[in-house]
């Protein structure tokens, strides 16, 4: 945010305990003790060259987004921004959402630029504090109405709000950011200084033990990471918490036939950029979709039809994730954790050793 202001873009940055930060990823406003006063350092940044507003915004979604789309599209060169305390809390304000965010430009000729920021992962905290319903956005998602990631680094997440910020008086579109929760503290999500500095945002990121996902073995003609390429048989597509599960598991290493494959941005889906991995797999033989959500939520519906025209029958497509539910998770987390091991013992095809694992694995498509 600091580079924006250099950059001259204002600032809005609204929502529920976004100045302390509800996962203590921001620390945004300061308060002494003592006096009570207030400290926001981006206000005080010598470089900056435009302003910035930050607010607590109460817990009624429907009047906040309401009146933060209001104020972006009276505001269209400021980067809006409104997070909520947790992703599942969109849906209060579910209306605004389909009457004027998400159907503004064919409805209204609007041209909203709203940043929504919803924390959004399976942490086993139960179906109110895991879902911002993904697939609610992915549904209404058409003719590039608006544009929805999940990052899973830090410098994918600066150089997407970076993008959008340069976007925002040629290009305005909504942005819908599933943000993470765990993953803030997890040391594979962490970049360096030389990544912010450098580079852009990725719509995928392929895996980075392989010559075709490091950009790095790509340049010095990594051998090893070519030769690693050759015998993955399985390619993992997915998106957010569950793809640093995967690349962070202890099975991973006795694996080397699976790659794991991030994507970045959903929508607009990066059907060229698929192709892309995909050809750097000489010896692929079957691709999967993997997700925590529900078979009937998260990306894989949207994606499917999607996925399968890009592999046109080469090769079979699968699913790997929760059984169809009506609820987002589990309310139990000992069932979110064997649920959790399952995906992950799926897509590394691991035996499972304890029962209830084995009565999740049946449920699995």
């Amino acid at each position: 945010m600091a580079t924006i202001l250099a950059d001259a873009v204002p600032i809005r940055f609204t929502g529920e305990d976004v100045e302390r930060g509800t996962f203590s990823h921001r620390h945004a406003v300061y308060h002494d003790a003592v006096s009570g006063e207030k400290h926001i350092p981006l206000q005080r940044l010598p470089q900056s060259k435009a302003s910035f507003e930050i607010r607590n915004s109460p817990l009624s979604e429907y009047a906040c987004v309401g009146f933060e789309l209001g104020y972006n599209l009276q505001e269209p060169a400021r980067l809006v921004l409104w997070e909520a305390q947790y992703g599942d809390f969109i849906n209060g304000a579910q209306i605004i959402l389909d009457e004027y965010l998400t159907s503004g430009r064919a409805k209204w000729a609007m041209a909203p630029s709203l940043v929504l920021l919803l924390p959004h992962g399976y942490e086993g905290q139960g179906p109110d504090h895991s879902s911002a319903r993904l697939e609610r956005f992915l549904n209404a998602a058409a003719d590039t109405n608006m544009r929805i990631a999940n990052c899973t680094t830090a410098a994918q997440y600066f150089h997407l709000l970076r993008r959008q910020a340069l976007l925002l008086t040629t290009d305005p579109l909504p942005l819908v950011v599933m943000t993470p929760k765990s993953l803030l503290r997890h040391p594979f999500t962490a970049s360096t200084p030389m990544e912010l500095a450098e580079g852009s945002f990725h719509p995928v990121l392929d895996d980075p033990s392989t010559s075709s996902g490091s950009p790095r073995a790509e340049s010095r003609g990594d051998e090893a990471a070519s030769a690693q390429a050759a015998k993955v048989r399985r390619l993992a597509f997915c998106s957010g918490k569950v793809a640093v599960d995967l690349l962070t598991s202890e099975r991973r290493k006795d694996n080397a036939s699976v790659a794991v494959v991030r994507i970045e941005q959903l929508y607009p889906f990066p059907e060229d950029a698929i192709r892309h991995v995909i050809d750097g797999y000489p010896n692929v033989r079957e691709v999967c979709w993997v997700q925590e959500e529900p078979e009937n939520m998260g990306a894989w519906e949207f994606a499917r039809p999607l996925v399968e025209s890009i592999v046109d029958g080469r090769h079979p497509l699968r699913y790997i994730g929760r059984s169809r539910n009506s609820s987002p998770s589990e309310g139990s987390s000992s069932w979110h954790a064997a649920n959790q091991r399952a995906i992950v013992d799926q897509v590394f095809e691991a035996k499972t050793e304890a029962r209830e694992m084995d009565r999740v694995l049946s449920k699995q498509v």
